[in-house]
């Protein structure tokens, strides 16, 4: 059996998960609740809200969907498209391949527009990709590249179509606003900013969307209209709950007391502290000689992507950041695996401490 002397304490500063708030690893101790408990169902409810709030959204169908952040994207295509519809989707980076993966699986005809990695998306161009298809799909924060894209531009843009975004690495990081932007279906992760640990993916559906959803799904678990029944909606109706799953519990409590913690700062606040974390760490960066990947000016506060030193093996000090310090780095991704670190200073870890010793600790063992 797993004992405390098996799990060493690590400095998560990878692309996810990261470091939970304290406030949500207190909330996984707490005494365990049944999924139809009147008490678990008061903060599922509160949890919602709270989510509409970091969404940036009236969407009564905002929910934590009880798998991770990938399930989310799975839950916005199989909602949305089925056999034959056009799928228009911007690919900057492995989360839009991932996207086009999907959205293929459901029997979607998949426009691609794709990008150089690094560099976001262009807007008009994805929108005239095509001139009638029923999704247009984009990467907010491409956890790939560390690249931001601009989705209110492209919400402006969109027609009539559906706009589904993937705030997976967004969301309380970095300014979101999905009814302003018009953004239709949006999917997240706890592991991120939002400080949890992995396990539920925040999802919110507008109505616009719901209307025109694909009324049997081919996944039973992630169909938004049994899922309605019993989380968002129904709490806003007096019919009561439909039983669909057992929600695990004890990640819900932990994401109220994370989104709880959130609000009390301040979500402007949380934002300006992932920036000045992540402007604190990129400017350090450069200063120890190393040149960030990611486009200036659509760079990612709270993941930074940073090119390898020509001679210097990836893996090696990524191993001893683990081996020495108890730091977790990521590789890059796709065909810059070994050529590109991602850093991220998500949730917890967007403080200034936290940058300062990423970098004392890569340029000690860079200067060896």
């Amino acid at each position: 059996m797993a004992t405390p002397a098996m799990i060493p304490d690590r400095r998560l500063f990878g692309p996810g998960p990261s470091n939970p708030y304290p406030e949500a690893t207190a909330g996984l101790g707490l005494p365990l609740l049944g999924h139809l408990d009147p008490a678990f169902l008061a903060i599922m409810d509160e949890t919602c809200a709270m989510l509409r709030t970091v969404w940036g959204t009236d969407n009564a169908r905002t929910l934590p969907l009880s798998a991770t952040g990938s399930a989310g994207m799975e839950a916005a295509f199989v909602n949305t498209v089925g056999a034959g519809d056009v799928a228009v989707i911007a690919v900057n980076g492995l989360f839009g391949e991932r996207m086009c993966d999907v959205a293929a699986r459901c029997g979607a005809q998949v426009v691609r527009v794709d990008h150089e990695w690094g560099q976001p998306i262009d807007p008009q161009r994805v929108a005239e990709a095509h001139p009638s298809p029923k999704v247009i799909a984009a990467v907010h924060a491409e956890t790939s590249t560390g690249v931001r894209s601009d989705i209110a531009a492209l919400g402006a843009l969109k027609g009539d179509a559906l706009l589904i975004t993937d705030a997976v690495t967004s969301i309380a990081g970095i300014e979101l606003r999905a009814d302003d932007w018009g953004v239709d279906v949006g999917y997240a992760g706890t592991q991120k900013c939002l400080g949890v640990a992995p396990g539920l993916a925040p999802f919110t559906i507008n109505d616009r969307a719901f209307e025109r959803r694909i009324e049997h799904p081919q996944s039973w678990y992630l169909d938004l209209g049994l899922l309605g029944g019993y989380v968002g909606e129904a709490s806003q109706k007096h019919g009561g709950r439909t039983y669909h799953h057992t929600a695990p519990t004890a990640m819900v409590v932990s994401l109220h007391a994370a989104l709880q913690r959130i609000l009390a700062e301040g979500l402007d606040t949380v934002w300006a502290r992932h920036a000045e974390a992540g402007e604190l760490l990129q400017d350090g960066l450069q200063k120890l000689g190393l040149e960030l990947f990611a486009a200036q000016g659509y760079r990612l506060p709270e993941l930074t992507t940073v090119k390898v030193p020509d001679g210097v093996d990836s893996a090696a000090v990524r191993r001893e950041l683990l081996d020495r310090y108890d730091i977790e780095i990521g590789a890059g991704a796709g065909a810059y695996a070994s050529t590109v670190w991602r850093i991220g200073l998500m949730g917890h870890n967007a403080r200034p401490d936290a940058a300062l010793l990423i970098l004392a600790a890569l340029a000690d063992i860079l200067g060896r």
